[in-house]
């Protein structure tokens, strides 16, 4: 799963550093990612895993970091089972 959360990352958070450089636990917000790439991220996030992220967990804490967005993702999925 973190693979992908990588490779849309990559393609939709607009980092202006190389996404591959970035650990699981790095600070994205640090790393560069804006309100804006959050949005965008989100929504490639929610087309790939099928899934919506629902009103409480669109937090900046939910998308800080890879490991996070993939706990939120896991979450929601289990959620929805």
């Amino acid at each position: 799963m973190k693979t992908r959360i990588r490779e849309i990352l990559k393609t939709t958070g607009k980092l202006p550093v190389d996404v591959a450089t970035l650990g699981d636990e790095a600070d994205l917000y640090n790393a560069g990612l804006t309100s804006f790439g959050t949005v965008e991220l989100m929504m490639a996030l929610e087309d790939a895993f099928e899934v919506e992220f629902p009103d409480n967990m669109m937090n900046r804490r939910n998308f800080a970091s890879i490991a996070a967005i993939e706990a939120a993702i896991r979450t929601i999925q289990s959620e929805h089972v």
